[in-house]
């Protein structure tokens, strides 16, 4: 056989459940260091949540600085802010702390910090030498499962594109999911954050280097938020729901950081750095539309993804089981008030060519399922359009 190598990927200790957050302490004393470097955002910095996980790091005997200046997507120019803040607050611990924006600008930061440089060196997979910062991540949102991965998504300001970066160094020493730290999440982020993790699961089961380690992971967290997600839009003190919905997340990054992404990921990246919009929502509205493009690729697949969304497929074919999947995705979306399609958050027509070649070289397109021409794309696309 050809040889073919897979690895697996995953902050070493990795802390669930109710009251998790309030362990920080003793993930902190793991790390031999003493002044943590909190990178937060203006927004959860004003719930309060900053100022209690560094009440219980100064109860464990620490110190520690909160920065909260990350910006909602994420560039090389805030990287290098709080690569400087970080050295002039002299910290030798990084805390992300918040949602995929923290936790990816607090990898651009560890990287900047241990290897020098600019982040836009860094572009690409594994370009990074040195792993010396210890990172913990703490999640308050329960969809981009940014936490636990090795991909780092930050703006290129001069290019206008969303750079991946794909490096094992960057994954967390420690991840922490507690739900308690997710109530205060609105409906409308709730359900951007939880349609971004069913399409982590999506892409990473029809991915080309998908395993059964990955397969297992991305099938529980559709189930999970097939049943879950809606009722946590609906009642955000739902802590169920809201439980249910950290595991969903979880096992979704679980899956897409070893078997990866595919087209929505590229071309919501685009849409992202190119018109600065919330990431979820893009792949939201992407993902029923790529989903199509990719049908005819893995058929069994997709109806796999079907049933796992509860929908019945008893006695269809493959294709016509997938296409139930395909509208129940639509279905859901539609539920918990997901825009109907990028129009509504004022894409251009004119702009789809620029993005469509620059998802092509996306670092995420190399696993989709079916290889696309620049035709391809920019057909998607406009059908996401109207």
């Amino acid at each position: 056989m050809e040889e073919q190598v897979n690895g697996y990927f995953m902050p070493n200790i990795n802390l669930m459940g109710f009251g998790s957050a309030k362990k920080i302490g003793e993930q902190i004393a793991l790390t031999g260091r003493k002044k943590s470097f909190i990178v937060t955002d203006k927004g959860l910095n004003e719930t309060g949540i900053p100022q209690t996980i560094k009440k219980y790091i100064e109860e464990a005997g620490f110190e520690a600085v909160i920065w909260d200046n990350t910006c909602a997507n994420p560039t090389d120019v805030n990287v290098h802010e709080g690569v400087k803040a970080y050295q002039e607050n002299e910290c030798d611990l990084i805390i992300s702390l918040g949602g995929g924006s923290p936790h990816d600008c607090a990898k651009g930061i560890k990287l900047v910090v241990d290897n020098g440089g600019k982040i836009n060196d860094y572009e690409g997979i594994d370009k990074s030498t040195k792993s010396v910062t210890p990172l913990i991540a703490i999640n308050t949102t329960a969809g981009t499962a940014s936490e636990i991965t090795r991909f780092c998504i930050i703006t290129d300001t001069a290019r206008k594109v969303k750079m991946a970066i794909v490096d094992w160094r960057t994954t967390p020493t420690a991840s922490i999911n507690d739900p308690e730290l997710m109530v205060a999440m609105p409906a409308s982020l709730t359900a951007a954050t939880g349609m971004d993790a069913l399409t982590h699961a999506v892409e990473a089961y029809v991915s080309t280097i998908a395993t059964p380690v990955t397969d297992c992971a991305a099938i529980k967290a559709i189930e999970l938020v097939s049943e879950w997600l809606q009722k946590a839009v609906e009642d955000g003190n739902d802590m169920e729901a809201r439980n249910q919905m950290t595991y969903a997340e979880l096992l979704a990054g679980m899956a897409f950081n070893n078997a990866s992404l595919g087209y929505v990921h590229a071309m919501a990246h685009q849409l992202g750095g190119f018109y600065d919009l919330p990431h979820g929502v893009c792949n939201a509205i992407l993902l029923p539309h790529v989903c199509d493009f990719n049908l005819d690729a893995k058929p069994e697949r997709f109806a796999d993804i079907a049933k796992a969304l509860g929908e019945d497929i008893e006695g269809l074919s493959a294709e016509e089981g997938a296409k139930k999947g395909i509208g129940a995705i639509k279905k859901l979306s539609q539920a918990i008030n997901i825009p109907a399609n990028l129009a509504e958050l004022g894409v251009k027509e004119e702009d789809l060519e620029t993005m469509a070649t620059n998802a092509m070289k996306d670092a995420c397109s190399f696993t989709n399922p079916k290889t696309a021409t620049l035709e391809n794309i920019v057909g998607v696309y406009k059908s996401a359009l109207n």
